[in-house]
């Protein structure tokens, strides 16, 4: 528990996935640290809880879920125990929140009209948020995120890109402790442009925004360089921290070296939500397969970012 008694709030996720396994194993391997906690669901799975942590009830008292069989009234589940961590956090009960992960498709169903977990805090919390990334072995901040690619190009904006320097500074600051980051920034085009004759996104946007940035307050940030050398010039040790442009410009390489290790982090909101890399798994759902590595290290995030 915070020093002001605040708890971290867990939330289910959608519960015919691996969101209920994986928070159950991560109580059972945590004694100490699930004081801490007050996990957000259905009275089902609340039962099966070690005795004494802290609960809140969500949705129908008779609701079981399937695992691996998502359906209307486990999305909704979802959505409610969203909603109650969300004003939780508001009303001074929670510290942050950690997510299990939803089916944009399933909650989309019951009235859910965000892209992601993400817009939805936002829009709770206020703010313009940074979706970012912490692994053992990269750290990470989003540009662009749920945007189709044809809409990126006309998304990327000097604000935007601030937004994502300043998360990608923080993150690096609190794991790091590096004070003064140094911050490889992918361009948005192959080879970044080659200067103009593959897109002039850099020319005219990313590198005038980068040399501002850089000028103002952080002396390490890069100009825009071809993304497809940033991540390995990063394990190389050259850069502490990445600036991707869009989704899987950056999660595709995070996600191939460090699936199920990598934590999602709602930033540059009033609270920190952090979340696991991957998805709902409702193809292992149930089958004792599930890794609750990623959920462990999106609890520990939350904490210290908290």
């Amino acid at each position: 528990m915070a020093s002001d008694g605040r708890k971290l709030a867990i939330t289910i996720g959608d519960p015919s996935g691996v969101g209920p396994e994986i928070i159950l194993d991560w109580a059972r391997a945590n004694p100490d640290l699930r004081r801490r906690v007050e996990v957000i669901a259905h009275p089902q799975f609340l039962e099966t809880l070690p005795s004494g942590m802290s609960v809140v009830p969500v949705g129908p008292t008779d609701f079981k879920a399937v695992p691996g069989s998502p359906c209307e009234a486990g999305a909704r589940v979802a959505f409610e125990s969203l909603e109650t961590a969300a004003a939780g956090c508001l009303s001074g009960r929670y510290l942050a929140v950690a997510t299990a992960p939803i089916s944009k498709f399933q909650m989309k169903g019951v009235g859910f009209d965000f892209p992601g977990q993400t817009e939805f805090f936002a829009a709770r919390w206020g703010g313009e948020p940074v979706m970012a990334f912490a692994g053992e072995r990269l750290l990470l901040s989003l540009v662009t995120w749920h945007e189709p690619l044809k809409s990126v190009p006309l998304s990327v904006s000097a604000d935007k890109i601030e937004r994502a320097v300043r998360a990608a500074c923080t993150l690096a600051r609190k794991i790091k402790k590096a004070e003064f980051p140094r911050i490889a920034v992918c361009g948005l085009n192959p080879h970044a442009g080659e200067n103009g004759i593959l897109g002039e996104e850099e020319s005219l946007v990313i590198n005038p925004a980068l040399e501002a940035l850089r000028s103002e307050k952080y002396p390490n940030l890069s100009e825009a360089l071809p993304p497809d050398t940033v991540f390995s010039r990063t394990l190389n040790g050259e850069f502490d921290c990445i600036v991707s442009m869009y989704h899987d410009q950056g999660l595709a390489p995070l996600k191939a070296l460090e699936f199920d290790r990598a934590v999602n982090v709602s930033m540059n909101l009033k609270f920190i939500r952090t979340s696991p890399d991957h998805g709902t798994g409702f193809q292992i759902a149930g089958k004792s397969l599930a890794s609750a590595r990623s959920f462990s290290e999106a609890v520990n995030l939350a904490f210290m970012l908290a």
